[in-house]
């Protein structure tokens, strides 16, 4: 049985934040310099996958299912963090998650996705991503969330965004503060946290001062918008808000450092940058309650950290020359290169054609994939165990036709490889994988 008193929960997703399960608070005591005012840092990587955004996913998929949506495979544009709850709601719900980002985002950011399950899809795009761009992570989120069987929520219009915190962050903090909130400050991105909780707050105190605030054009702090940016940004309201603050990068990155020395607050930049401009804004009066949102902690920004706090990343011993473990291994990536534009590739509607005419399927995606979605008629052979050796299911014949399949035609051209090592002469790779199978309308079981 569930009991928040307890932490005792039957579900992962009951640890999902509320008014009567709230994201802790911890008032700051060092780095604010203030001798009357508190400001209280709201430390969201309490959320359960680790960030803000978990709210934002949840609530995203709780209001496209109260709307009757198919929610089978969902695609998201995400700078990471909406990215990560939305893979892990979906895995507890059994969906299939794939996402669309810039190749900017932290390096820790993406490989946790990968790590929770994500398909990525890595573009050439700006760090949190922006619509009117053609190759860019929104266009190719709304593009792959077409095909059948795919919805894209698409948290930077879906007002389940900002409705996330006002149903939830807003109360929060009303209620841990006992109502005497003076100024709400958080960082802009999406602007789905400020809209909401803003929203909320006014409505219960309309002297609550809502500060907004932004980073430079050019920044490198992931998740956050330049005014630049914000500008087409769907739920940026500047007029609901009291004020608008810019902060620089090294003014952020700075602080972040003093939060963990001084404060013990594991923060990540996005929440040193809403401090840095509470601390401009908020006045040190008597009575001055304010509440600053922290998204996430620092673990996923070690590489951000490295490019802007040098100094606490010497460099490596020197290590003993030594020649490369596989000195021959640009062979083997310049080999899949090739096999990838060979002529062993071919598309759904032509891998349909031979499986029609005798040749077998193999599905070489994981089993909890497979389940999802499958080709009718298809054998199911993962990867990692083709990789292993086995060769269960596949026809005696090395001369059969065998057709490789998994879900965007990375995988299934390694199993082709894997197969030829092992003397099957006529393999083929299906391009664009079981996406592309969907998308041309073929069957599936």
């Amino acid at each position: 049985m569930s009991n928040h008193s307890l932490r005792t929960y039957e579900s992962i997703l009951e640890l999902l934040p509320d008014a009567d399960n709230p994201t802790p608070i911890v008032r700051l005591q060092r780095v604010t310099g203030f001798q009357h005012a508190k400001v209280y840092a709201k430390l969201e990587w309490y959320n359960p996958f680790g960030a803000v955004k978990d709210r934002v996913a949840a609530n995203l998929i709780r209001d496209a299912e109260e709307r009757g949506e198919e929610l089978r495979n969902l695609v998201e544009p995400t700078s990471g963090n909406t990215g990560i709850g939305l893979a892990m709601v979906a895995n507890a719900k059994n969906y299939g998650f794939s996402a669309t980002l810039s190749k900017a985002v932290p390096f820790e950011k993406r490989a946790a996705l990968r790590i929770f399950g994500t398909d990525l899809v890595e573009l050439d795009d700006d760090l949190c991503p922006m619509p009117g761009q053609p190759e860019g992570a929104m266009n190719k989120a709304a593009e792959l969330g077409e095909r059948p069987g795919w919805k894209q929520l698409n948290q930077y219009a879906n007002p389940a965004n900002p409705d996330a915190h006002y149903r939830t962050t807003g109360p929060e903090i009303w209620r841990q503060t006992g109502g005497e909130v003076t100024h709400f400050v958080a960082a802009l991105g999406t602007c789905g946290t400020i809209t909401g909780t803003g929203r909320f707050l006014k409505e219960q105190n309309p002297d609550v001062q809502v500060i907004g605030v932004h980073p430079t054009q050019g920044h490198d702090i992931p998740g956050v918008r330049s005014r630049r940016a914000l500008v087409v940004t769907d739920f940026f309201r500047p007029e609901e808000y009291d004020a608008v603050v810019e902060i620089d990068d090294d003014t952020a990155y700075a602080l972040c450092r003093r939060l963990h020395l001084e404060e013990s607050i594991i923060a990540g930049p996005s929440g040193a940058l809403a401090l840095a401009g509470a601390l401009q804004t908020v006045p040190d009066e008597p009575g001055v309650i304010a509440v600053v949102t922290f998204p996430d902690n620092a673990y996923k920004y070690i590489s951000s950290f490295q490019r802007h706090l040098p100094d606490l990343f010497p460099p490596e011993p020197a290590a003993a020359s030594q020649p490369p473990a596989n000195p021959f291994g640009i062979h083997l990536e310049n080999a899949f290169a090739l096999a990838k534009k060979g002529p062993d590739v071919v598309g759904p509607a032509e891998a349909a054609r031979r499986q029609a005419e005798g040749s077998l399927l193999v599905d070489v995606r994981n089993p909890d994939e497979v389940a999802r979605v499958q080709a009718i008629g298809s054998l199911t052979l993962p990867l990692p165990e083709i990789s292993e050796g086995s060769l269960a299911g596949l026809p005696e014949d090395r001369d059969a036709p065998i057709l490789t399949i998994c879900a965007a035609g990375t995988r299934s051209l390694y199993a082709l490889l894997l197969l030829k090592a092992q003397g099957y002469r006529n393999v083929t790779s299906v391009d664009g994988g079981m996406g592309a199978w969907v998308e041309a309308g073929l069957p599936t079981g």
